[in-house]
């Protein structure tokens, strides 16, 4: 684990797992790592099309952080003002949510209201790595590589930009997460049936140029200078079809860590991400994922989610284990890392 001796497991004690010294208790030690966070609120659900997948990430990481001593409880934003986060006294936030009303910023922007520190990336980081077009409009801007694309309004324009990107090509929501609503079109005629069902999730369309080849993921912790790239993830699904299903409820999909891609390729593309990752400004954590051209061998940025998932599917978790990290200990350093954009010019609201 020395490649990631910059991130600390814990400030207040020794690492997660660590003997107690002599005259102490293992359970008194974990307990002052905990008592260090004071009150944390756990959000999870929400009102996204992922809610199920956040409320699952909410109660592992929820479980997770109560075995380490924080105290940690259950909010989920749909169901309760942010506003009682201040008024309950809660010291900080683990974001679990997924998508809009979570991961896009919105959240991001109550909590820097009230004062509240968070993890995860800030506002506007979190606003436009959600949103695909325009986190391609800044990674080309940066000349980082991205597959061809086009907005669609209409299904005669997704037909339009069939003609143009070639098949098969992508059909998706600009602004989803998690392979909802997203559809690969081989032929002209699906076009019309792939643009509604994007368009139900979203007034934006993105249609993309596929690319062909091997399909991985690759997570993010720190901030800045000091970010680091995990392990690679190959992901290998059934009949190539990574969808929601096969993401989190089936156990077809491979995981291959170490990923096995041709030599140099692994820190090459680690290297790409951080770039990304940097470009967004984002912090605290995220996971991007990545195409690999099987002809040219040239890596494709895809998108960027900086709320990942973190349940026992989820593929942070895989990525932290590999390098040594285990799930509680990946909860508390992300936790160590809440932080507010604006945490001494703001005036804090009152409770």
């Amino acid at each position: 684990m020395s490649q990631f001796d910059q991130i600390k497991l814990s400030d207040a004690g020794p690492p997660l797992g660590a003997k107690a010294p002599a005259g102490g208790s293992a359970t008194h030690e974990v307990a002052s790592v905990g008592a260090t966070f004071g009150k944390v609120a756990v959000l999870m659900g929400g009102a996204s099309a992922e809610r199920e997948v956040s409320l699952m990430s909410g109660q592992g990481v929820l479980q997770a952080l109560r075995s380490q001593g924080v105290d940690a409880h259950a909010f989920d934003p749909s169901e309760r003002d942010l506003a009682e986060l201040k008024h309950e006294g809660f010291d900080c936030c683990f974001i679990a949510l997924h998508g809009r009303f979570g991961e896009d910023g919105t959240v991001q922007g109550a909590l820097e209201l009230l004062g509240i520190a968070y993890t995860g990336s800030g506002v506007m980081a979190s606003s436009i790595a959600i949103d695909k077009v325009m986190t391609k409009r800044l990674w080309r801007a940066e000349g980082l590589p991205t597959p061809a694309w086009q907005m669609v309004d209409s299904a005669t324009a997704a037909r339009e930009a069939f003609a143009a990107l070639g098949s098969p090509m992508i059909v998706k929501p600009a602004r989803e997460g998690s392979t909802i609503g997203l559809t690969k079109v081989a032929t002209l005629d699906q076009c019309d049936a792939a643009y509604a069902l994007a368009a139900q999730h979203d007034t934006e369309v993105l249609c993309e140029q596929f690319i062909g080849g091997d399909e991985v993921t690759i997570a993010v912790l720190g901030s800045g200078t000091t970010a680091t790239a995990l392990p690679v993830i190959r992901i290998v699904a059934l009949e190539g079809n990574y969808d929601y299903q096969n993401k989190y409820f089936t156990d077809t999909t491979q995981y291959l860590v170490p990923c096995g891609l041709p030599a140099g390729e692994e820190p090459r593309i680690q290297e790409l991400v951080l770039k990304a990752y940097r470009s967004l400004s984002c912090r605290g954590w995220a996971r991007a994922d990545v195409m690999i051209d099987a002809r040219t061998r040239q890596p494709y940025l895809l998108e960027i989610n900086t709320s990942p998932g973190m349940t026992g599917h989820s593929l942070v978790p895989m990525a932290a284990k590999a390098a040594g990290i285990t799930y509680p200990a990946l909860c508390i350093l992300l936790l160590q890392q809440t932080s507010l954009d604006y945490a001494t010019n703001l005036p804090k609201v009152a409770a």
